[in-house]
């Protein structure tokens, strides 16, 4: 199994598989593949065995169904797109501290079988009430390789034994199981009111590696919000779109 990204501002990742190897990817994911790749959609994948399994991938941002592709006869190349300008980047993945990944819920964009997928529950109740997109994390564990997608630039930082971070939580991409992450709120009654940036930000604090990415889907959304039609127009398309997103969260797709 060989990886290869290509681009820069809207890059695509492009693996060749030998006969017999194979990669899952959420079901909707495709760009493109060559002939000998052949496609399997189930629930059983991604650590997707029983109720319980899809449960949790579902519950952790991804559908219920992926889909393998596997080479057959000869060696095949499958392709996956990014949805924003961004990065995709690999990360090995082993059950032991630091190799198991928590990511945003759509930071996941394929892996190799030995990969699972669940949601990454938080220490603290707050996290769940207040955390937003933030909290819907992704936990990546098990064993293997798997590629994720982050939007915007990514800043890397190293964090040292109870060193913190606070983060606006869309901007939090990925980061090692090692760090803890919660939801803590702007300090200041002003700042919380009239401040602008919104009154909870997530909380990490080291050791491990925090991956961040500068543009969240939400700040994206807010930045054209202003040049949509208003009035109906926005409440129906509003509805279509919730719409939408319960549909990809059961079935897959962009």
């Amino acid at each position: 199994m060989q990886d290869k990204i290509l681009g820069t501002t809207m890059p695509v990742l492009e693996v060749t598989l030998d006969p017999g190897e194979a990669l899952f990817a959420e079901s909707g994911e495709l760009s493109w593949m060559t002939s000998s790749i052949v496609m399997s959609t189930s629930t059983q994948f991604g650590g997707g065995g029983g109720i319980g399994g899809v449960f949790k991938r579902a519950m952790g941002g991804s559908s219920i169904f992926m889909t393998e592709y596997a080479a057959q006869g000869s060696p095949g190349m499958v392709a996956f797109a990014t949805r924003l300008p961004g990065s995709i980047f690999p990360i090995d993945i082993a059950p032991q501290p630091g190799m198991t990944y928590l990511g945003h819920r759509h930071a996941f964009v394929c892996a190799n079988h030995g990969v699972e997928l669940a949601i990454a529950f938080q220490q603290r109740l707050g996290a769940g009430f207040f955390g937003g997109d933030g909290f819907r994390l992704q936990k990546i564990s098990g064993t293997g390789k798997a590629w994720v997608e982050l939007s915007g630039e990514i800043v890397t930082y190293d964090l040292q034994q109870g060193e913190m971070l606070r983060v606006h939580p869309g901007h939090v991409g990925l980061f090692q199981d090692t760090v803890q992450f919660n939801i803590t709120t702007v300090p200041g009654i002003k700042n919380k009111i009239f401040g602008g940036d919104g009154i909870f930000l997530a909380q990490l604090v080291g050791p491990g590696r925090v991956w961040l990415q500068s543009l969240p889907l939400s700040k994206l959304a807010q930045a054209i919000a202003e040049y949509l039609p208003q009035g109906q127009a926005v409440e129906t398309g509003a509805a279509a779109g919730a719409g939408a997103s319960i549909a990809r969260g059961i079935f897959g797709g962009r």
